[in-house]
């Protein structure tokens, strides 16, 4: 359980943590490989959201998934780009989260293993991405100002007062 003290003072950057869809490269589900492919070697994103035509996140797509349809015994081909579409490719088992379902702790247990999370409304519509970055810059945040906000008592220290009484 994470503290009240530090829930609150991580409850003011809690706005920033996402980052919003309309801020994130994506691709559609019925792109061919190609686009894909083009999309993510412009980016610096190592896996982007794909969408359906309804905008809900159906599946994640990294430049490995792409270049493995690219290598052949006889070496590397362009054709495969084409011929596939990035749904035929795509990873479609990842972790998704409803931002106002979830809560912090449940966000943080869930950034131990992945570095971003998609955000989807109640419909599965993409909203944009928490990631572990921002969540790390919040910390950041929290080292340097705890102090401002707080007065944090040793209760060590209390307890020995305590006793002595």
């Amino acid at each position: 359980m994470i503290s009240a003290a530090i829930q609150r003072v991580l409850a003011e950057k809690s706005g920033s943590f996402l980052i919003p869809a309309s801020k994130i490269a994506i691709v559609k589900e019925d792109n061919p490989l190609y686009h894909a492919f083009l999309i993510l070697t412009k980016v610096k994103y190592a896996k982007i959201p794909v969408l359906n035509k309804k905008g809900q996140i159906t599946g994640l797509l990294s430049l490995a998934m792409i270049t493995d349809k690219m290598l052949d015994l006889d070496g590397i081909s362009v054709k495969p780009l084409n011929k596939y579409k990035v749904k035929d490719v795509m990873e479609t088992d990842f972790v998704s989260i409803n931002f106002t379902k979830k809560d912090i702790e449940t966000q943080l247990h869930l950034l131990v293993d992945n570095n971003f999370l998609p955000v989807v409304d109640d419909q599965g519509v993409f909203q944009g991405m928490i990631t572990r970055r921002e969540w790390v810059k919040a910390f950041n945040y929290l080292a340097h100002t705890f102090d401002d906000h707080y007065v944090t008592i040793d209760k060590k220290q209390v307890l020995k007062l305590e006793a002595k009484n």
